[in-house]
């Protein structure tokens, strides 16, 4: 009946624009119908398809990973001198910096992105894989692929920029200064600084609750020395696994009608 109803629209479009806005509307239609046709025929989702609800569309494999990082995460540095929290805090420009790039290409008509997909493509500035995964699966779904891809390639080329810009900005002199720790941290601390994290996240932001939550929670068993064990396996054996996991859920979405779009070329280059 719908097919009908389609192919009725086609034939009185007067013009092509018509045509294009009836294909439009056509196809999630004939998807649609294709997709009860497969599942009466008694086909199944593929184990890519299984991988990406299970990893990305439960949101899963970023807090997993989240959790991994916390535990291979030494806070004694940061908790002895905590004005070093301002550099990490400078993250933030880059994703507000590419939030607005994303807005200003909108604005002069070069790149349609939405309000949602521009809050998405904004982390990249932080530099942040899961992160990046994880907010762009709940806010623009379908540019998922190209905002993991753009993420975890200026991930990997940081050890490609950072050298020439450490050189430049500092001295032969200033380089071969030794850091060393202002005061001895105590477990006490080391232990009540996740869980009063996690507390003041969860009142003041509580969005960012389930990610910072894995992330303390991986933390507090490095530093409660009580679950080494799992502690290890975390931070190597379970982050592996789930990384390979994430990787092929991403690379399923990675087709081609959806990745060659003017849309990716714009996110690559917010992303730098």
């Amino acid at each position: 009946g719908q097919l009908a109803v389609i192919a009725a629209k086609l034939n009185c479009a007067p013009d092509v624009h018509a045509i294009k806005e009836a294909l439009a509307l056509a196809l999630p239609s004939v998807q649609g119908q294709m997709e009860n046709l497969a599942v009466d025929m008694g086909y199944t989702p593929g184990v890519l398809a299984l991988f990406y609800k299970v990893a990305i569309g439960s949101g899963v494999a970023p807090l997993v990973i989240f959790m991994g990082v916390g535990a291979m995460t030494d806070f004694g540095p940061l908790l002895a001198n905590p004005r070093t929290l301002l550099l990490g805090a400078a993250a933030q420009f880059g994703i507000f910096a590419t939030v607005l790039g994303a807005l200003t290409l909108n604005y002069f008509g070069l790149i349609s992105f939405t309000l949602p997909q521009a809050a998405a493509i904004g982390i990249i500035g932080g530099a942040d894989g899961p992160t990046a995964i994880y907010l762009s699966g709940k806010l623009a779904p379908e540019l998922l692929g190209a905002i993991a891809v753009a993420a975890y390639s200026y991930m990997a080329l940081v050890p490609l920029i950072q050298p020439p810009i450490m050189r430049a900005l500092t001295s032969e002199k200033e380089r071969k200064i030794r850091m060393v720790q202002l005061r001895t941290v105590s477990k006490r601390e080391k232990i009540l600084f996740p869980v009063v994290l996690l507390l003041l996240v969860a009142l003041l932001l509580p969005d960012a609750a389930p990610l910072l939550g894995m992330f303390c929670f991986g933390n507090l068993m490095r530093e409660s020395g009580v679950v080494e064990r799992l502690s290890d396996t975390v931070q190597n054996g379970l982050i592996n696994i789930v990384t390979i996991f994430l990787g092929l859920s991403v690379g399923a979405k990675l087709v081609a009608d959806k990745f060659l779009q003017p849309q990716t070329l714009g996110i690559l280059l917010l992303g730098v």
